[in-house]
């Protein structure tokens, strides 16, 4: 898990409508014909590793419509400037963003409809990662990537301490205690990233945001969150975590290539980072199912950030069908998808298709994993068959993840536990939902 992708899980298709916000709607927005003739420019911004070949791959391809790439520095630095875009009235055909985002874009009328555009290709793709690009029934992008979530761990140093991959929250805790004895951490928790708690509670089968009758209902206090909070107390307490920030990018990834800390809870486009900066350990890692909670069944969260990606269509673009189209294309041409599922030439994503295994040779690494290659491709697969589709993001979710940042920092750090954080978070987004005009419960 990673700061700066946060996430990327499924959204529920919403039944009812007047939800969003006080004045939120949907409608055609300006620009919104495409009857035009003759070539048309689509201005496209992202931030993926790959993006840019994909592009020139699509513009090669297609003679009356040509994409416009413009590289933005990451998520939360798009989300800034969307932002202004969309005041300015100047904003780009075609965004890049992940599945938590969308609610709030909806809600904001910065989105087209694009379901009788390309609503036809809902075969194409896996539930999980269609349900991601909809709201209220409406499609508003097209899906780019899914979400295998697993964990991976240094082999060499389980063996040495006679451990072996947990497979439950209650081994992975015990495996941390034997390990804290050698002075080495089973995690890292960074104090400027709670997707820990968000992913955990997402697999508990916690739900933030609901629908009740006409108005949202907030709770961050369930049984299912109060146990990811067991979990992560747990971990703290002990001191099992290592803390540094995704700020100091390389510190972290020495911390793991030194065997300073032996696991994590990621995707396969996280490992591209690990390739690209491990000078020790290659061939020392392995891939082992996301643990489960005691008595139950395998259920991997969606995760956040790049996985569980959309390539989103705005309501001020003058050529929305043009743009979904495009949209569909970048996430469906073989070579196209597998340009970004390789973690060389692009971000390692797994695609959103209905069937991914044939990409899973590019979205893992054989340098990383050695001898551990083969078998991960099956943990990778199984992955996808297991993943929450049942998760909600709010039309505030962008301002309510800020909020939860600084509580957690609190948490890493000890300050505060983390019920404290939850009991805030609840009167938090309850209030903070109301001040927009939002009917809510909670």
């Amino acid at each position: 898990m990673n700061s700066t992708r946060l996430v990327r899980a499924a959204i529920a298709g919403l039944a009812l409508t007047g939800l969003l916000s006080a004045c939120g709607g949907s409608g055609s927005g300006s620009g919104g014909s495409d009857a035009a003739s003759g070539p048309v420019t689509l201005p496209f911004w992202g931030w993926a590793n790959g993006q840019e070949a994909v592009v020139k791959a699509f513009n090669a391809a297609h003679k009356d419509v040509q994409l416009k790439y413009t590289k933005v520095t990451d998520q939360l630095t798009m989300q800034k400037q969307l932002t202004n875009a969309v005041k300015a009235g100047n904003a780009p055909c075609l965004v890049q963003n992940t599945a938590e985002y969308v609610t709030s874009w909806v809600a904001q009328g910065a989105l087209a409809d694009i379901t009788k555009y390309v609503g036809t290709a809902k075969d194409r793709f896996n539930s999980g990662s269609w349900s991601a690009a909809q709201v209220q029934g409406k499609l508003y992008g097209v899906p780019t990537s899914s979400s295998p979530n697993f964990t991976i761990y240094r082999t060499d140093v389980f063996q040495k301490y006679g451990l072996k991959a947990p497979t439950t929250w209650d081994e992975f805790i015990a495996a941390g205690k034997v390990l804290k004895k050698h002075g080495v951490k089973i995690t890292n928790y960074a104090g400027e990233d709670p997707s820990t708690l968000e992913v955990l509670a997402m697999q508990a089968g916690a739900h933030w945001y609901a629908i009740d009758g006409d108005s949202w209902k907030v709770d961050f206090q369930d049984a299912g969150t109060l146990k990811a909070a067991g979990v992560i107390q747990q971990i703290i307490d002990n001191d099992l975590d290592s803390t540094l920030s995704f700020a100091d990018y390389a510190a972290v990834q020495r911390n793991y290539d030194n065997g300073s800390t032996a696991t994590r809870q990621i995707s396969t486009w996280q490992m591209a980072g690990m390739v690209q900066n491990f000078t020790k350990s290659f061939g020392k890692w392995a891939l082992a199912p996301w643990p489960t909670y005691t008595g139950e069944a395998a259920k991997t969260p969606a995760g956040t950030n790049l996985t569980g990606s959309v390539t989103l269509v705005t309501k001020q673009c003058a050529h929305q069908q043009q743009a979904a189209e495009a949209a569909l294309w970048m996430s469906t041409d073989s070579g196209a998808v597998k340009t970004m599922a390789s973690p060389t030439t692009g971000n390692g994503v797994m695609p959103a298709l209905a069937d991914s295994s044939a990409y899973v040779d590019e979205a893992i690494s054989q340098k990383l994993l050695g001898a551990n290659y083969a078998p991960a491709k099956k943990v990778v697969t199984d992955s996808l068959g297991t993943v929450t589709t049942d998760w909600t993001f709010g039309p505030d979710w962008t301002a309510t993840f800020t909020e939860l940042q600084s509580g957690w920092a609190k948490v890493v750090s000890k300050q505060q536990k983390v019920t404290d954080l939850l009991a805030h978070m609840q009167q938090w987004t309850v209030a903070d939902l109301r001040s927009r005009g939002i009917s809510v419960k909670g």
